[in-house]
């Protein structure tokens, strides 16, 4: 199987790999891409974690990261946004667009990218001395808004598209820990929305949830693509496959393959996706 993995590619790999990094034009227009990925490479100290990535991330959209444990798939993701600085030792190639604005640049501050690009994480993580709404709002807080009453609408906006107000309105009060797994989940969710970027990263948000909040939180993302970009991490193929649109399958730090979700998980050009979807590894 370890031959059969590494084996030298036919001679149109690498032209099919460049072909699929863009998602495929509409008959009309192509699509308005919200990240351009460009050459990325990551190394944390001597380790090459991300090699020579080139991908089109499309607005609107669901892009789902799949790939095997240590195939960088977290590691991309946290590029997105800067994240992976917080790492020691971390150096960067490439180039990062956003909107057309090269996140890399040395005009850049971190934190505007990280207010434009929400993050959330595997592990709910609702801040334990802070009350529900509190949690919501504190980003909002933070870049010194003070108007309570601009800060009650977007407490109620935020947690409505989290689909999370209903079943909290009446105790926003409580601390945030006080909340089921699943709706702590929802609850970071929120934090992310109130701050309104433009993309919303998710790093494996379900996997510490069983199937009913799961199915939730499936449901929200697919609502919120409408007005949101959205790039998750996933070990479920399943997963991938009910709420992605495009799916990019990693290994050892490369892009193998990128394309519409149908076509990948139907039809993959690169038989190292087909043994990974199929469970042949990873």
């Amino acid at each position: 199987m370890v031959n059969l993995l590494m084996a030298n590619p036919d001679p149109t790999v690498a032209e099919r790999v460049e072909r699929d990094t863009e998602p495929a034009p509409s008959p009309e227009h192509a699509p308005l891409y919200t990240f351009q990925v460009k050459n990325l490479s990551v190394w944390y100290g001597e380790k090459r974690a991300i090699d020579d990535v080139t991908l089109h991330i499309a607005s609107n959209a669901v892009t789902a990261i799949i790939g095997p444990s240590g195939c960088g798939k977290s590691t991309f993701l946290r590029c997105l946004n800067r994240m992976h600085e917080l790492v020691p030792k971390t150096r960067v190639e490439g180039t990062v667009l956003l909107q057309g604005d090269d996140l890399y640049s040395n005009s850049v501050d971190p934190a505007i990218v990280r207010r434009r690009v929400g993050m959330v994480f595997q592990k709910s993580n609702p801040f334990p001395t802070m009350s529900i709404g509190e949690n919501v709002v504190i980003g909002l807080r933070l870049n010194g808004v003070r108007n309570q009453k601009f800060l009650n609408e977007r407490l109620e906006k935020s947690l409505r598209m989290a689909a999370l107000w209903d079943e909290v309105k009446d105790d926003l009060h409580k601390p945030g820990t006080s909340l089921s797994g699943g709706q702590q989940q929802r609850l970071c969710i929120a934090r992310a929305l109130a701050v309104e970027p433009e993309v919303i990263l998710m790093d494996e948000p379900c996997s510490a949830l069983d199937p009913i909040a799961t199915a939730k939180i499936e449901e929200l993302i697919h609502e919120l693509k409408a007005q949101y970009t959205i790039v998750t991490v996933t070990h479920n193929m399943q997963q991938a496959g009910r709420v992605s649109d495009y799916t990019a399958f990693f290994y050892l730090g490369r892009l193998i393959e990128f394309g519409p979700t149908t076509k990948i998980f139907t039809n993959p050009s690169q038989r190292q996706t087909e043994d990974y979807i199929t469970g042949r590894f990873g």
